[in-house]
């Protein structure tokens, strides 16, 4: 279509209205009912397998061959998961991808984490991914996950967010007594190690010593079978309690908790349940830890994803590891990942001329980093080129911006460690107001932008 220079609301008829709404509203519900890894990869697949999708685990279990038009999933310990879909060209010559991430910033709760202090009762936590700690004071909050038991057993936990269940919090000071406090750094105003969530005050009766404590334990045992010693072998994850929602009195944007990079993910995944009959494989590819830098066997540092495309070029009887390598290369990539949206409240963070605003359309960076580039993928003006004719061919409405000025700080995606591999990368997604608060928000046009470019991407590139 074109570079957007202003607000793409007006260029919409109906036919765009509904159908941006019908997304938007599906997205709503992907943000209410998934807050953690684990819930994302869970929909994800439900939703594949509902498409036609297949495990790609049975596939290679029952040695079973894979052929043009034939859709496969593979999930990594169910905190990431890649969908492929087969295309008409051989995988040597490369596949187009949509890269998100499905982790988010939140506090964690330690595996020795259940204390009692002024007879309350409380749960230590360690935050994870880059927050500003006293955002998180004086909110409603619950705690998602799961616990593993010693028999096996996987018990998935999720407290805080139906209309009856409790909820927790981190206290704040008083403004009455804060006045040391106020006085503080912002980085410093709540500490780490204070982050810690309040979850009881009704004392066991009849037990001397730290008997809220033994309360929440009784409860914990009576209600959810969980022992003390469980919280060794948990992964539980403490967010902001409650649904998504709209936002404005227009109701054109969504407020919600984990926006950066569910808004990617989901528009990604929408995207390629959309396309079935590729010209060349279709991947979207949905990873974990992205927040704390793509580390571990989940992350995009891992070789989770290299495997699975070595598995799939197997099953489709062309495997060599020089093909592999070739297919890998050969490959087009978008790394959805946000932008910060401008903010005419905090002006001076950003280059307007380079800025992303909520309402233009999908962002593309052609680079990322701080400073000086540091840490940056950046992209080859030949691969730009490619796409600005692939979103003029499909009429999407996109804009181009940097994450903030060039000395104020910066940022990363997964973007660089696909790039390693030598095929071509861009970073490509939406535009966010409070990025990594609490409560994120995005404009609806822009949600619709992006999943049209993702389909436009798979379709042409």
């Amino acid at each position: 279509m074109e570079k957007a220079s202003k607000s793409v609301w007006e260029k919409y008829d109906k036919k765009d209205l509904d159908k941006l709404e019908k997304i938007c509203q599906n997205y709503l519900k992907f943000l209410t009912d998934c807050k953690t890894e684990r819930e994302c990869t869970k929909e994800v697949v439900r939703q594949a397998e509902k498409a036609g999708y297949r495990n790609l685990e049975e596939v290679i279990k029952k040695e079973e061959p894979l052929k043009e038009g034939d859709k496969v999933y593979s999930v990594c310990m169910n905190k990431a998961v890649a969908l492929f879909c087969i295309g008409k060209k051989p995988l040597e010559e490369g596949m187009n991808i949509l890269g998100a991430h499905i982790d988010s910033p939140r506090l964690d709760i330690k595996q020795n984490p259940l204390y009692e202090d002024g007879e309350m009762a409380y749960f230590d936590t360690h935050y994870y991914g880059g927050i500003k700690k006293y955002q998180w004071v004086s909110l409603p909050l619950a705690i998602h996950g799961v616990v593993a038991k010693k028999d096996g057993t996987v018990k998935e936990i999720c407290i805080g967010e139906k209309k009856d269940d409790p909820v927790f919090c981190v206290s704040d000071l008083l403004i009455h007594l804060a006045g040391e406090q106020m006085e503080k750094k912002a980085a410093k105003v709540v500490e780490g190690e204070n982050l810690d969530i309040l979850i009881g005050n009704f004392p066991l009766k009849g037990e001397k010593k730290e008997a809220v404590k033994a309360n929440v334990l009784k409860l914990l045992k009576e209600e959810y079978r969980i022992e003390e010693e469980d919280f060794i072998s948990a992964e539980l994850e403490v967010v902001p309690a409650g649904a998504a929602r709209e936002l404005g009195f227009d109701r054109s944007m969504i407020i919600s908790y984990g926006q950066d990079d569910r808004v990617c993910a989901y528009t990604s995944l929408d995207a390629m349940l959309e396309v079935t009959s590729p010209e060349k494989t279709s991947c979207c590819l949905l990873v974990d830890k992205e927040e704390i830098g793509s580390v571990g066997a989940t992350g995009m540092q891992s070789h989770f994803f290299e495997n699975a495309v070595a598995e799939i070029m197997d099953r489709t009887g062309d495997y060599s590891e020089l093909k592999l390598r070739r297919c890998l290369k050969n490959s087009r990539m978008l790394s959805s990942d946000v932008n910060a949206g401008y903010d005419p409240l905090y002006a001076s963070s950003y280059e307007k001329k380079n800025a992303s605003y909520c309402g233009r359309g999908v962002v593309f960076s052609k680079f990322t980093g701080s400073r000086g580039k540091s840490g940056s993928n950046d992209a080859n003006a030949e691969y730009l080129a490619a796409l600005r004719k692939i979103m003029d061919d499909h009429k999407v409405y996109y804009q181009t911006a940097e994450l903030g000025k060039v000395d104020i700080g910066g940022g990363g995606t997964i973007a660089y460690i696909l790039s390693l591999y030598g095929m071509e990368v861009i970073d490509c997604g939406v535009a966010v107001l409070s990025m990594h608060a609490p409560w994120e928000v995005t404009s609806k046009a822009d949600v619709y932008e992006a999943q049209k470019c993702y389909v436009a991407f798979l379709k042409d590139a």
